[in-house]
């Protein structure tokens, strides 16, 4: 979407700001023996005190409010009875609804003690979401958010993830640009206009760049031993730097 008014903004300010939180309130709980089911519990709950939905389940009907992906899943992990263990790798994702507008969040966390290249590999998916920022003004070509992803990864010796990538968001979860590609694709002639509402959420991956979907019809898995990460904001394209709106 395109915010028209203030009231949009104060709209979507308070359902990223929720987002945000509640992302917090389970990153607090984690910790080795913690089930993702427990974990997506704090998260219900938190939303659930702001009136806010899921959005996993309003929009797709996921079987859990957040999702929570572990290791070589790399998005749309299942909550289930699965315990968080040390060396872990955890991913925590989490969208919803408030008043008819949409806001999403996610980041990655190590549950120690974790490899250090693993540990490399979360702090460089943060400086490539960092680059795209900074690449994403009203005017500049879509395809200069993947570019800053990509150039990123590549410099640090990691890859994207090619069937992942970020979107338009606002009055539905998945709004127009539908796909913002983790790579630069030259063909990718769209360009961004202030005052629209996209995320931005890079997925690197220390050896995959792709996905397969689990048995479960849900999980999607990067294969053995590969591990991966992403970070999301939520933001409003201006002619300068993004207003980020999944923020306390």
């Amino acid at each position: 979407m395109t915010i028209d008014n203030d009231d949009d903004l104060k709209h979507l300010k308070s359902i990223g700001r929720i987002v945000f939180e509640t992302m917090l309130l389970m990153k607090k709980s984690l910790k080795p023996g913690i089930s993702t089911a427990e974990l997506d519990r704090i998260g219900a709950k938190n939303l659930a005190r702001y009136g806010a939905r899921s959005a996993p389940i309003l929009m797709y009907d996921f079987p859990g409010h957040t999702c929570i992906s572990i290791n070589d899943e790399a998005a749309h992990g299942i909550p289930s009875g699965r315990k968080v263990e040390p060396g872990d790798v955890v991913n925590i994702d989490v969208s919803a609804e408030l008043n008819g507008y949409f806001g999403d969040t996610g980041a990655t966390f190590t549950v120690p003690p974790v490899d250090p290249r693993i540990e490399y590999l979360c702090q460089v998916t943060r400086k490539s979401l960092n680059a795209a920022m900074a690449a994403a003004r009203a005017g500049a070509k879509v395809n200069q958010i993947g570019q800053a992803i990509e150039k990123t990864a590549i410099n640090a010796g990691f890859t994207t993830i090619r069937d992942l990538g970020s979107h338009g968001i606002g009055r539905s979860l998945h709004e127009e640009p539908h796909f913002i590609q983790n790579f630069y694709d030259k063909s990718d002639t769209r360009t961004l206009s202030e005052g629209q509402v996209i995320t931005i959420e890079p997925f690197l991956s220390t050896v995959a760049d792709g996905t397969v979907t689990a048995e479960d019809g849900w999980a999607l898995l990067t294969g053995d031993g590969n591990r991966s990460a992403q970070y999301e904001h939520t933001m409003v394209i201006t002619r300068g730097k993004p207003l980020v709106l999944t923020a306390l």
